[in-house]
Formats: structure tokens, sequence, C-alpha cells
């Protein structure tokens, strides 16, 4: 039996190799939320006042085995997770990873994982249309997610992180074809870091390929930020651009505004969507406020929504 230094695991042993067994234990850390949210507007599915809460437990585990390989795994625990494919409740995103100096890191997700891709496209202004406002439209990220691959290569240069992923085609899925992503992060110069990624995501008759590019740059307590996400897809290729900046007023305050314009092929009506927002952190606890207005929602004409939160977040 391995002795792990500092905190064991012990679902591994298969996964790896055959001959040994591993035991040890896993800490466990939680978080939880609560907000409030009201939404108007000719756009909105509904709801109109809307209440929100999030609960949920991290088991995490990480040691180095006798070989040198660095091993890590996560389970989230969400009573809420809906069972599908990769994912049956009360479990969420879970994974595992192996790593070493020389080989990089290898993360094999069963569910909730990101592709080189997916894991940096993200807008700049933080993807405000998603922020349970109801709207459609929006791109697709490369495939991944459950069952999938990340990986990290090794260090090649300073400040520069290469990425791949590897999605298979699963056979309860008709048509789903393998999908690859890869990315790079380069952050060589102080303050700014830049973002690339492509991969490929659809069906064998609707390939779709998306890209991303994203810079951002931090000087005093001002940190500006740009995003552009291309999606080609046939007689429907779709991209977001978005702009952000952030105002770090104290170590517990800051401030952001941020915009996304959606455009869409052979459609004249911009998605535009803009928000504000401040948190204020102390300890634990980090309070939110938002307030978010859309035009031309889903690329419609004439189809506006707005929406102002607060939320309430605790890590424990």
């Amino acid at each position: 039996m391995t002795n792990l230094k500092k905190i064991g695991l012990t679902a591994l042993a298969g996964s790896l190799v055959v001959t040994s067994a591993f035991a040890g234990e896993l800490t466990a850390t939680g978080a939880a939320s609560m907000g409030f949210a009201q939404i108007n507007g000719t756009a909105d599915d509904g709801r109109g006042k809307d209440l929100s809460m999030g609960n949920s437990i991290y088991l995490a585990g990480s040691g180095e085995l006798d070989n040198g390989l660095n091993v890590s795994i996560s389970f989230e625990l969400d009573n809420g997770k809906a069972a599908d494919s990769g994912s049956v409740g009360p479990f969420d995103n879970h994974y595992v990873e192996i790593s070493s100096d020389a080989l990089g890191t290898l993360r094999m997700s069963g569910h909730g994982g990101s592709s080189a891709q997916s894991k940096m496209d993200t807008t700049a202004a933080g993807d405000l249309w998603n922020n349970t406002l109801g709207m459609t439209g929006t791109i697709n990220s490369a495939a991944a997610g459950n069952n999938s691959l990340y990986y990290t290569l090794p260090t090649l240069m300073d400040d520069l992180t290469l990425t791949a992923s590897y999605a298979p085609g699963r056979a309860a899925v008709a048509d789903t074809n393998t999908h690859t992503s890869l990315g790079a992060v380069y952050e060589g110069v102080e303050g700014l870091t830049l973002k690339y990624g492509q991969g490929d995501s659809g069906t064998k008759l609707l390939e779709r390929t998306t890209t991303t590019m994203m810079a951002s740059y931090a000087i005093s307590s001002f940190t500006l930020s740009v995003s552009d996400t291309e999606e080609d897809n046939v007689g429907n290729d779709r991209s977001v651009r978005s702009y952000e900046i952030a105002y770090t007023v104290s170590d517990d305050i800051s401030v952001t505004y941020g915009t996304e314009d959606f455009e869409l092929e052979g459609n004249s009506v911009d998605e535009e969507v803009t928000g504000f927002g401040v948190s204020y952190t102390t300890g634990g606890m980090t309070i939110t406020g938002a307030m978010i207005d859309v035009e031309g929602a889903a690329n419609v004409a004439a189809a506006d929504t707005d929406k102002w939160s607060l939320t309430a977040a605790f890590a424990f």
C-alpha cells in the first residue's frame, strides 16, 4: 500500500495500474448561494421575480505515487443535479487527474469537463447573456463535457501554456463525431494575458468549428478585456464580440461594466447586451449586484429585456 504525503485517494487504483491499492482521505469543502432577481421586458420567459439557490459539496484529494506521478480526484455533490448521460445525481462535476513535470497533466472528466476551446470561451464581459435571461441562439462551444480528456502540455517556454482536448463520439448519440480542440495562453508581458482556442462539435452532417481569441491587460486598479468568438456553421454562422472594464476599488470591492454583441448570419438585427456589476467580499462571503439590459434578444427586432439581481455566495 502506498502512503500519500498529504491527502490520499481511494478510487484511482483500477484506472492507473493494476497491482496496487490506494487508500487515504478526501477533504470536503462547500459552496452555497442565495439570489433574488427581477426580469422584465418583451423577451423575458415569464418568470418575473426569481429566487435561486446553490448548494454543493466538493470532495477532493491528491498525492504523489511511488513512481513520481501526482494524482488528484474531485467530486461535486449536488442534489439538484438531474441525471444525464454523464452524471447521475447526487454527483455533478467529477474528474481524475495525473501529472508530472515531464509528462504534463492529463485530466479525465466523467462530467463537467472543458475542451481546450470552451475553457476560454467565456466572453470578456463574463457571459452576460447567460445570467438566467432565458435567451437562445448563442454560440456553441467545442465539444467536451462528459467522458472527455483534457491535456496540458509540459512547459515548453516560460509563460506559455498549451492545451488539447479529446471528446470521443458516443454510441448513444446518433452521428456524433469524435472531436478535438486546441488552446494556448500567453502571459509573458506583465499585466497582459492572451488566449486562443479552436475546436469542433456537432454531427457528421452538421460539423461546427468555434474559435475564441481573448486579451486582457491589467494596469493599476483597472483591467481592460476584449474577446471575439466565431462559430462556422453551415448557413448559420454566429459571432460575439465583447468588452469589459473592471475597477478594483479596494481589496473587498470591485465594479465592472461590459458589453456583448451577437451577430447572426443573414440577420440584420444584432443582439446587444450590456451589464453593470458591483461585488463586495468579506471573509468567505461575496455579495454581488448586477443590472443587465438586452436589445434585440435572439436577434429579433424589438425583443428587449432587462434584469437586476442580488446574490450572496458563501464558501466554507
